[in-house]
């Protein structure tokens, strides 16, 4: 269904930038968006719900999507802000979004902004946009992704916008990585006179996948209570026989390793408790500090032991691989992995009676190389072994 647009200030901009565009042709490969990285803004953004500061920009309902930048307002800072930690995709903004919540408690947002020429009648559009979800979400959700129409849509209520997603991820998967950018991509065969690209979520409740994502214990977000998502790099693209939109590529090409290695720990009951305790290892995925069912399990075993021995001290050694430190040097929020593994480990003890003063923390980098690895592991596995917390009582 289409709505009244009845806000047009926010996308003049854009629309200025249409006229010269329609002077000549679209040609292929050109990005028909002009701000699809949200870095023009119209003067400094100050305050969330700020979306009409990124110029051709605006949100078609009553609940304003928002941009972050570097700001010394903490909210919308970049690359850490209220809901999370994320550097940006392309440049040094993004958007963001509220694309679920359960039982609509949190209104959804989405993004809307005009081509710089309308599409042509049977022509077709490579159209990407990358998402990441932000760490203080409660949910992930799939059914992320792009209405085109000729029409702007636009209400002052807060409501949902149902309608045709005519763009999603070609498996339309849950999308929960956080600290990962990860593509939405699709071709779009054009009915002609299209004008604009909307953002978001356009099903019903009933009709989506959703997750409850655990908030990372060493991030200090209030959680909120949606599937909340930042949004960066965005365009569209005419394509001919020769282009590719190689959108079932992204996983591969694009994404870190979602590889966790997971080692089998035997315990006897001739095993002293140190042993017991120094045979836990625990395991992560790329540039993550998520502690998985089965690492929380060893720390219950490490919990009992530290509090049936109240004199027992424990330094926790952390890990990164040198994959990580590379995509560190240009991407900051991979940086120092293997302290925050080691924080997410001490405050999961701390929050469970452990006295912080029992407990050493000891971030070691890549330099170590883990014992677990073997001659014949591939190299994904020999970094994913890479990645992990190792245990020595003192």
């Amino acid at each position: 269904m289409n709505y009244a647009f009845k806000n047009m200030k926010t996308i003049c901009t854009a629309g200025v930038f249409s006229m010269l565009a329609m002077v000549a042709n679209a040609q292929s490969g050109e990005n028909l968006l002009s701000n699809g990285g949200f870095e023009s803004t119209d003067g400094k953004v100050k305050k969330l719900g700020g979306i009409e500061s990124a110029n051709g920009w605006a949100s078609p309902t009553g609940v304003r999507a928002d941009v972050f930048t570097p700001s010394k307002v903490v909210e919308i800072n970049t690359p850490e802000n209220l809901y999370g930690k994320e550097a940006a995709k392309e440049g040094s903004n993004y958007a963001g979004i509220v694309a679920y919540s359960f039982g609509d408690k949190v209104p959804r947002s989405y993004l809307m902004t005009r081509f710089d020429t309308p599409l042509k009648k049977g022509m077709k559009y490579c159209v990407e946009f990358h998402v990441s979800l932000a760490e203080a979400s409660k949910y992930a959700s799939n059914n992320i992704g792009a209405n085109i129409s000729k029409k702007p849509f636009g209400t002052e209520t807060k409501t949902a916008i149902i309608d045709q997603t005519h763009i999603v991820h070609y498996n339309n998967k849950v999308f929960n990585a956080t600290y990962n950018w990860e593509k939405v991509c699709g071709v779009y065969e054009a009915e002609g006179g299209e004008k604009y690209i909307t953002i978001g979520n356009f099903s019903m409740n009933d009709k989506m996948k959703y997750e409850s994502n655990k908030k990372p214990k060493d991030m200090k977000v209030t959680q909120v209570v949606a599937a909340y998502y930042y949004i960066d790099d965005i365009s569209v693209r005419l394509i001919n026989q020769n282009d590719q939109c190689d959108c079932m590529l992204t996983e591969s090409s694009e994404e870190y390793s979602t590889t966790i290695f997971q080692k089998s720990i035997a315990l006897n009951e001739k095993m002293t408790s140190n042993q017991k305790i120094e045979a836990q290892q625990i395991f992560f995925a790329f540039g993550k500090t998520a502690l998985t069912p089965i690492a929380e399990e060893s720390l219950e075993l490490i919990l009992a032991e530290m509090k049936a021995n109240s004199a027992m001290k424990l330094e926790i050694k952390g890990f990164c691989n040198p994959e990580e430190n590379k995509v560190a040097e240009e991407k900051p929020v991979y940086a120092d992995m293997d302290s925050r593994r080691v924080n997410m480990v001490m405050n999961y003890l701390i929050d469970n009676g452990i006295a912080e003063s029992r407990l050493i923390a000891s971030p070691q980098g890549d330099s170590t190389p883990s014992e677990e690895i073997m001659a014949d592991d591939d190299d994904d596995l020999k970094m994913a072994k890479s990645r992990r917390i190792e245990f020595k009582v003192r």
